[in-house]
Order: structure tokens, then C-alpha cells, then sequence
């Protein structure tokens, strides 16, 4: 499972460890779960901000390197989850066809809603509402995976 943002250093990070501990809280701790952005700069680590956020909730994101999203990481991946409908729309320009769906979609969300903003630049509470976002969708997500509708 490929989880994609922007410059996976803020949303995609934040979500990825989220949905590890989620998915081993349900016993299903041999799912792989990587993150990457579509403009990524390769290697870049988690932002200040989003690593701080992460803290607050036991995600340490140190080890966080940045990966640009390209064919070869997608191609042989279940599911993508994007947080934006543009992150959807390269997925499918990288490879058509793909397994791709919104987050917000994929757990329920419909509209707008279903979109997760981009907090870069923003301030702690900004960040801090993306990660709360954040978790109750992954949350939902593991929550069908378990359910076995993935």
C-alpha cells in the first residue's frame, strides 16, 4: 500500500505511521505500507512540523526519507490512496489502470471532504488538524481492510 502527497515530508508520512499502528493494533502488522510525493525531492526528511506532531502521538518520524513517486514503486502495489485529486490523476498518468482511490474516499468521505489540505508552511494547529484528520481516516481504512472490503 503506497500512501501520496506532494512533497512526502507532511500528510503522506503522518499517514503512513499512522496506518502501520493502526493496522498492528488489528494483528495485521505484515501489510507494507510506504509513502511518496509528487514532487518529492528524494531523501528529504519529515517536516519539522510534522515530526513534532507526530511526537505528540508517539510516531517517531526520524527516520523518514522522502520518496518521489514514480511507476516502478507503484506498479506493484495493491492500493494507492492519495489525499488530493491530483495526486490521483498523476497515479493514473504513471500507470493507467491503477488501484488508486482518495483516502477520504476510500474511508467513506465523499466532496471536499474527502481531501486531506496540505498544512505546509501552516502553523502547530494546522498540522495538528491534519494529523487528527489523518488518523480517523487511516483508522477507517484499516477498519475495511479488516473487514476484508479492500
Amino acid at each position: 500500500m503506497v500512501l501520496v502527497c506532494t512533497g512526502n515530508t507532511c500528510r503522506s508520512p503522518l499517514a503512513e505511521a499512522l496506518l502501520r499502528e493502526a493496522l498492528v493494533q488489528r494483528g495485521l502488522d505484515g501489510i507494507e505500507v510506504l509513502s511518496a510525493g509528487t514532487g518529492a525531492w528524494e531523501g528529504a526528511p519529515a517536516s519539522e512540523s510534522a515530526y513534532l506532531v507526530g511526537l505528540e502521538r508517539d510516531l517517531d518520524l526520524s527516520g523518514h526519507r522522502a520518496r518521489l513517486l514514480t511507476g516502478d514503486l507503484i506498479a506493484p502495489t495493491d492500493l494507492i490512496l492519495t489525499m488530493a485529486r491530483h495526486h490521483r490523476a498523476r497515479v493514473l498518468e504513471l500507470i493507467p489502470g491503477a488501484r488508486v482511490h482518495l483516502l477520504g474516499e476510500y474511508a467513506g468521505r465523499t466532496g471536499t471532504a474527502a481531501e486531506v489540505a496540505d498544512p505546509y508552511g501552516e502553523d502547530l494547529e494546522t498540522y495538528r488538524a491534519t494529523r487528527d484528520q489523518l488518523a480517523i481516516l487511516v483508522t477507517a481504512v484499516a477498519g475495511r481492510i479488516v473487514g476484508g472490503k479492500a
